[in-house]
């Protein structure tokens, strides 16, 4: 058995007080006995303008953001994925909205950046995440003590072909911003179709309330076995869900619904 868990947030324009923030509930997480840790996608700047990530964009490398993550994993001895955080761009205007992994000794040791980029209008409320991010262009997939980890964020949940890329998988992490109104129709049936299809576990962090810039997100950080179950929840506000990676009970899932095995395309 392997503990994971994943961290919800209701991250503010402050990457200082996010910061804070994230110490305590990675903490608490690491507590529970977790070795392997999710952060939600924006975890360190929920800005008032979709523009305010640009200004506190860092090379990759360096900068308080990435530094307090290679500290607190070397620090906690465990894995940590930094849900995402903006990374500088070629283009001034905007920046790669990238997911960093450290092992527990600090390193970094894998990276995927967001490929799929939302946009939705309805109504009064309207998102377009190309204005201020550039897209990825490759699959992340990094290995851990259990197996391959596969990478993506948010609206790339939408996307099944990304998860086939991955190969098989043991665990899918999914850090995310889902809004109140798109989280609420499809967030938990998506994440338990990735599941399903790809046999595997599925951790979500998500970003859980109402933000100071009027942004109400869904929250629902969640764990997803191999079956489709939902093993843990959290509706709203900060916390933490965590649960165990069970090896044999994947294995006993695939042996028993041999689905990865009769693909044909």
């Amino acid at each position: 058995m392997h503990t994971v868990a994943a961290v919800q947030m209701i991250s503010s324009p402050s990457v200082t007080e996010n910061i804070a923030t994230a110490r305590r509930l990675v903490h608490q997480a690491a507590e529970a006995g977790a070795t392997l840790v999710l952060l939600p996608e924006y975890w360190a700047i929920m800005g008032l303008q979709d523009s305010d990530k640009v200004a506190v964009a860092e090379p990759l490398g360096q900068g308080p953001i990435q530094d307090f993550m290679s500290a607190l994993a070397r620090e906690l001895e465990i894995w940590l994925i930094g849900g995402t955080l903006p990374l500088a761009s070629d283009d001034p205007e905007k920046v790669i909205n990238t997911t960093l992994v450290y092992n527990p000794q600090g390193e970094h040791v894998g990276r995927y950046d967001k490929i799929h980029l939302f946009g939705f209008s309805k109504g009064t409320e309207s998102y377009n995440e190309s204005q201020t991010i550039v897209p990825g262009r490759h699959v992340g997939v990094f290995e851990a003590p259990f197996g391959k980890v596969g990478m993506s964020v948010c609206y790339d949940l939408r996307f099944p072909e990304l998860y086939r890329a991955m190969g098989p998988v043991a665990l899918i992490v999914v850090p995310a911003a889902f809004t109140y109104t798109t989280g609420h129709a499809h967030w938990e049936i998506l994440l338990r179709a990735r599941a399903i299809e790809n046999q595997c576990y599925v951790l979500a962090a998500a970003q859980g309330g109402t933000h100071p810039n009027g942004r109400r997100t869904w929250g629902h950080s969640m764990l997803i076995d191999p079956w489709g179950a939902v093993k843990a929840v959290l509706a709203e506000g900060e916390g933490v869900v965590h649960g165990d990676i069970d090896l044999m009970f994947m294995d006993s899932v695939r042996q028993s619904l041999p689905a990865l095995k009769h693909r044909t395309m």
